[in-house]
């Protein structure tokens, strides 16, 4: 699986483009972001609340890799990282344009993706 690409408002994976936020799970599988499960409590999908982190993690996983944004306006809630933390999976997080190549040059097999594709 590899990143291809990203820009404002979109994400090219293995030569597909999704103009929506996305999650990679651990089979390489893609699927729209449930962003509303972080909107529900906080007002916003600019911060990863503990229910969607606990909807991204999948067992096994060592490593999350947060796109936060063209703009690097995505963060995780202390709850989510304290979730993450106890789970034993590192959370790289970084503006989406380096997430994706921290995705594509990263060694960890059991790794997840999570990109927020705009601000």
């Amino acid at each position: 699986m590899k990143i291809n690409r990203t820009e404002f408002g979109e994400i090219t994976i293995d030569g597909k483009t999704y103009d929506h936020d996305v999650l990679i799970g651990l089979s390489g599988e893609v699927s729209k972001r449930r962003k509303k499960l972080s909107k529900k409590i906080y007002g916003t999908s600019h911060t990863v609340s503990r229910d969607e982190a606990e909807y991204v993690y999948e067992k096994g996983c060592q490593e999350l890799i947060l796109g936060t944004g063209q703009e690097d306006n995505l963060r995780l809630s202390p709850e989510a990282a304290e979730y993450f933390a106890k789970k034993n999976c590192t959370v790289v997080a970084r503006p989406t344009p380096q997430a994706v190549a921290a995705f594509n040059r990263s060694k960890v097999r059991k790794r997840i993706g999570l990109f927020h594709v705009t601000c």
